[in-house]
This record gives C-alpha cells, sequence and structure tokens, in this order.
C-alpha cells in the first residue's frame, strides 16, 4: 500500500464549497459505493464533528453531512447501511500490537483476557485438558492479571496441577512469570538440577522440590524458552489462525495495527500467515511491521541483511490497498540495550551491561544512515536518557540525520521532562501502550502511588507536543482489546478498578479516541490518509455496540463493533447487521480453545 496524500486542492476546495459536507459538484450524483446512514458519526476532525450520514467510495470518504444531504450521492449499485442511531468512529489503531505472532498463535491458546473469576478460568484449563490431544499442550500466553479476578490472586501450582493431569501446560502472567504444572515438567526433562538463563529462576519449595513456577528477575529469557519449546501448528493451522485472530480485531473495532515483531518471532519465516492473506487480497485490516532481530550480538547483520533484501513503505511486490507493509526496525534494536517491564523485580540497569552503548550506537547510526525509521522498547527514564544520550550523538555525527527518518520510543512508563524536551528536539514520538492496566498494582509495590501517578505521563507528553499513539502491547504483556486500554486513558484504573493515574494525568474520551486513531497513524507516516473520517481519508471505521461519548466510564471495557469497515468494505458484522458478516472458515484444528471459547471473555 503507498501512502496516498489527499488532494490537497481537491480538499480545500471542498471545504470552502461544502463546509460540512465536504465535497465536489462532481461527486454529488450517484457516485457513493456504500452509504452509512442515520448514525452518530464522530468525524474526529479539528472541530470534533458530529455527522448523520457518510458516503464511500473506492475505499475513501468522499462525503459526510446529514441524511438528506449524503442521499444525493445514492445511485442503483449504492449499498446503503441504516445505523439505527448507533455511534460511529474511525476504526481504531493500535500503534503497538503483536499481530503477525498473535495471529500465528491464536487458534493453539487459551485466553483468559477479560475473565472475571480464577474459578471460572481454572474450570477453563480443565476442560481444555480434556480436549486436547497427545503431543499437544495448554497454554495460557499472557493477556490477563490476577487482578481481575474476584479472587484477586495468582492461581496456585496445585491449582494448576489439580485442573490439567498429566496434560503438558504452560501459563503466563505478561513477562514476570510463569507456571508449568508436573506434566510439563517433566515433558521438558526439568527438575531441581537444571540451571536457569542468568537472571531468572526456577522457584524451589520449602523442600527443595520445583514448584513449577519460572521467575524472570527480571530477565523474561526463561519465559521465551519456554514458549518455544511448545509444539508449533501446521501451516494450514497457522493461516486459519491468523484469519481468526483479525476477525476478533475486527470485532474489537480494530481496522489496523502496527506490528512491533517480538522475542522469538522470525522474518521472514514467522510472517507467512499474514503475507499469504495479503498476497490473496484477504487483509480485513491495515499492518505496518517492524523487524525485530532475534540473535543476540548479530542484531547489526541482521539489519544489514534486512535491508538488501528489503524495500521500507512496501513488501516486495505488493501494494495493497488494504495494506501490509514494512515500516523499519525496532522495537528492539540491540537484546543488550533492552530493559524489561518486569515490576515484580527490580529494575535493570544499562550501565550494569558492558558494551551495550557501542552496539547499540552501530545499529542507530545503520538505520540513520539508511534512512530507516526505527522504535525502541524503553520502560525507564533512566533507560532512555541514556539511549538519547547516543540518539544526540548520531544526529551530530550524520549531520542532523534525525531529521530525516521519523522514529519514537514505546512504553516510556517513567521518562521524565527533561528526557520529553530532548524526544521533541529531536522530532520522536511515543506510543503508549496499557500495560500499567495489567501490572500497575505491582508497579505501585514497587516504586510507590507518587510515582505510579504518571507512569507515563500522558498529559505532559500532549503538552509538549510530541507525536502520541496508543496501543495494547497485547497478547502477551497485555490483552489485544483496544476497549480496556482507552478506559485506561480515560480513567487511569487498572483492570482490577485500582486508580493508580493522577486526575491531572487523565485524558478526555475525545483525545484518547483521537491518539488511538489519528495519533497512531504518525508511527506509519499515515496520518494524513487515516484515522480520522474527513473527506480523502481511507473508510476504515466501526459502528459500536454503544455510545462511547456517553455511556458510564465504567462501561467502555465492554465495547464492541457490530459492524467494523476497513477501506470501504465490510470486515465484521453482528446484532441487526450479521447477515453482512463475511464468512470465516471453520476454526482448525478442532481441539483449539477459540472455537469452545472464543478470544475476550466476558464472564
Amino acid at each position: 500500500m503507498n501512502h496516498h496524500i489527499p488532494n490537497k486542492t481537491l480538499f480545500t476546495f471542498c471545504i470552502v464549497a461544502f463546509i460540512f459536507l465536504g465535497c465536489n459538484k462532481e461527486a454529488k450524483k450517484g457516485t457513493a459505493e456504500l452509504i452509512i446512514r442515520n448514525g452518530k458519526i464522530a468525524i474526529m476532525d479539528d472541530k470534533n464533528t458530529f455527522a448523520d450520514a457518510i458516503a464511500v467510495k473506492d475505499g475513501k470518504v468522499i462525503a459526510f453531512g446529514t441524511d438528506s444531504e449524503i442521499t444525493s450521492f445514492q445511485g442503483e449499485n449504492t449499498q446503503v447501511v441504516d445505523a439505527k442511531k448507533r455511534t460511529i468512529i474511525p476504526g481504531l489503531n493500535d500503534s503497538h500490537l503483536h499481530l503477525t505472532r498473535g495471529g500465528r498463535f491464536y487458534n493453539a491458546e487459551l485466553r483468559w483476557d477479560g475473565v472475571k473469576t480464577l474459578k471460572r478460568a481454572l474450570q477453563m484449563l480443565k476442560e481444555q485438558a480434556e480436549r486436547t490431544p497427545e503431543g499437544q499442550w495448554v497454554r495460557v500466553i499472557g493477556g490477563w492479571s490476577p487482578f481481575q479476578f474476584e479472587e484477586n490472586r495468582f492461581p496456585t501450582p496445585e491449582e494448576i496441577n489439580e485442573a490439567t493431569g498429566n496434560v503438558p501446560t504452560y501459563v503466563l502472567y505478561l513477562y514476570s512469570r510463569g507456571w508449568l504444572n508436573q506434566a510439563a515438567l517433566d515433558k521438558l526433562g526439568i527438575d531441581e538440577n537444571t540451571e536457569a538463563p542468568d537472571g531468572s529462576r526456577f522457584e524451589k519449595g520449602a523442600d527443595g522440590k520445583l514448584t513449577g513456577v519460572l521467575l524472570a528477575e527480571p530477565n523474561p529469557g526463561i519465559l521465551y524458552s519456554r514458549i518455544g519449546a511448545l509444539p508449533p501448528m501446521t501451516d494450514a493451522e497457522i493461516l486459519n489462525s491468523t484469519k481468526q485472530f483479525y476477525r476478533e480485531l475486527n470485532r474489537l473495532g480494530l481496522t489496523s495495527g502496527i506490528d512491533a515483531g517480538g522475542g522469538g518471532h522470525k522474518f521472514p519465516k514467522d510472517y507467512e500467515g499474514t503475507k499469504t492473506l495479503a498476497n490473496d487480497g484477504g487483509m480485513p485490516l491495515r499492518l505496518s511491521y517492524y523487524l525485530f532481530p532475534q540473535n543476540k550480538g548479530n542484531e547489526y547483520k541482521e539489519f544489514q541483511d534486512w535491508m538488501a533484501n528489503n524495500e521500507i513503505f512496501h513488501d516486495g511486490a505488493l501494494h495493497l490497498e488494504h495494506g501490509y507493509e514494512l515500516e523499519g526496525g525496532g522495537e528492539f534494536l540491540t537484546w543488550s540495550a533492552g530493559d524489561f517491564e518486569n515490576f515484580l523485580a527490580p529494575q535493570p540497569l544499562l550501565e550494569d551491561r558492558e558494551g551495550w552503548r557501542q552496539e547499540f550506537k552501530d545499529v542507530v547510526t545503520l538505520l540513520v544512515n539508511k534512512k530507516w525509521p526505527f522504535r525502541v522498547h524503553a520502560t525507564y527514564g533512566e533507560t532512555i536518557s541514556k539511549m538519547l544520550d547516543v540518539f544526540e550523538e548520531v544526529n551530530q555525527e550524520t549531520n542532523n540525520g534525525f531529521s530525516n527518518i521519523r522514529w519514537a520510543f514505546d512504553h516510556a512508563e517513567t521518562v521524565q521532562t527533561s528526557e520529553l524536551r530532548r524526544i521533541k528536539n529531536l522530532n520522536g514520538g511515543i506510543a503508549v501502550q496499557a500495560r500499567m492496566a495489567y501490572a500497575g498494582e505491582y508497579f505501585v509495590e514497587r516504586y510507590g502511588e507518587e510515582k505510579a501517578k504518571y507512569a507515563p505521563p500522558i498529559r505532559e507528553i500532549f503538552e509538549i507536543g510530541i507525536p502520541i499513539g496508543a496501543g495494547t502491547d497485547g497478547t502477551r504483556v497485555a490483552s489485544y482489546n483496544p476497549w480496556p486500554a482507552l478506559h485506561w486513558l480515560i480513567s487511569g484504573k487498572t483492570v482490577g478498578a485500582f486508580q493508580h493515574m493522577s486526575d491531572a494525568n487523565l485524558l478526555s474520551r475525545e483525545e484518547a479516541l483521537r491518539i488511538y486513531t489519528n495519533g497512531s497513524a504518525w508511527f506509519s507516516k499515515e496520518e494524513e490518509v487515516k484515522g480520522t473520517l474527513e473527506v480523502g481519508m481511507y473508510a476504515d471505521l466501526a459502528i459500536l455496540s454503544e455510545d462511547y461519548f456517553t455511556i458510564s466510564e465504567d462501561k467502555i471495557p465492554e465495547l464492541v463493533s457490530v459492524l467494523t469497515i476497513t477501506n470501504g468494505k465490510i470486515v465484521y458484522a453482528n446484532e441487526e447487521f450479521s447477515d453482512l458478516n463475511p464468512k470465516l472458515p471453520d476454526i482448525i484444528p478442532d481441539w483449539s480453545p477459540v472455537k469452545y471459547y472464543g478470544g475476550y471473555q466476558k464472564k
């Protein structure tokens, strides 16, 4: 997909001649392919305009206005959808979501996302163990918090063993800790004499025997390696899984996502499910991706090879209108510069790692010289400050090379004002994710209530004028569901209803929605083509189950889309629109937890 900038002359004429309609006279007679009428449509322009109806052609918005005004765009072959007074928003865009990796594993995973009680979670574990065939595992790989449960606690190893019996099982909480049942320990040959990777350990009980608990302290290598040991699905199952996952994202109102790669996820091998969809014209959302080096100590060579064989801003010969596009490098640039977001363990410090600075500087210099956009995983302000030292040095040595690329920090929970101003001076952005919604209680326990009030300092980022996008960091560090993330931005509350943020750090509903749509588009250089429903912008939108702007705050996490449109085409429909829902293949394999529970849970 190329970035098509709307014709500015036409756009200016539209504004002047038809201030509310936003269209030219040549487009007024029966030219729309799709009209949505009788709605409450949030255009999300600078004036916070609402309209009753919208007209779409060639995947773009050609007009918005009152129902009677938009009727003139209806032709003999125009599809007309009655929104029945429902609220319509631009499609959500997750600025940091592991889409390709999430799709690759979705059908194999039991999701505890949204489960209300630990009792229910353990019952799901038991049921799934009973249907999981020989040679496969039960796996719960992130997306949940113990504070979402009524019981307000983790499962015990004994409870997991009782639920799963002799079926190997792995349960992961963020990248902080995991649980292997006894069958899994036996399967992997792990016992009291097994050495854990540096910065992690196998927990032992008072009797000296393993409990099955894996602890990242703070290095999650022990957790990554267990995920990597799980049996894979077939290529056909991965393709099916990817389709199911993207439909789940559409169900939640997502029409775009920026893929941050991830550990244990290799390019191009592990991208085949998504690439096959893109080649076949079957992408139901727009996906931009960054390349995440996998080989510690060999990151520079990996980036060199990628640069020699891949072109940024499109994927080979693919220029798909739905979008499957290479953006640049990150979120790790070098493993030696990683600072892990494990709030159950002490903060890692870069100065404790020999050689990190030169490795990091070499890769950053390569990216800047090649004009490759990049993004960097950075949780702590201390890490960000040291990385900025490197960036400023590289910027000087490359004759202001940072002015020629788009770059950003991801996460930035404890970034400080001084670092924000340095980021602003280097034209950087910050993508914030709702990780604190799933670990805020542990952050407060370790760092205190005062520090948590501005973790991250979202309002200050806004006011300084740094480009900001919103997201989840799903599917492991948080749930992929955007609505708990939006609720967190607005309320400052975790999924356990604990408010860690200061009221002064909260966003309005309009501000939160803006950074989850047009704000996130900045991170893929698409802010001029998507993220609002103005004339000339991509027709990506969601009709919501309830009115986001007026429902009670505590209902926001329960929102879903009842009809989602990407590129002017319906990609998901439910409730009164269910007859418009595109057909999806049956879920495979037959034992897939998704077949029995779906994705995000409501009970």
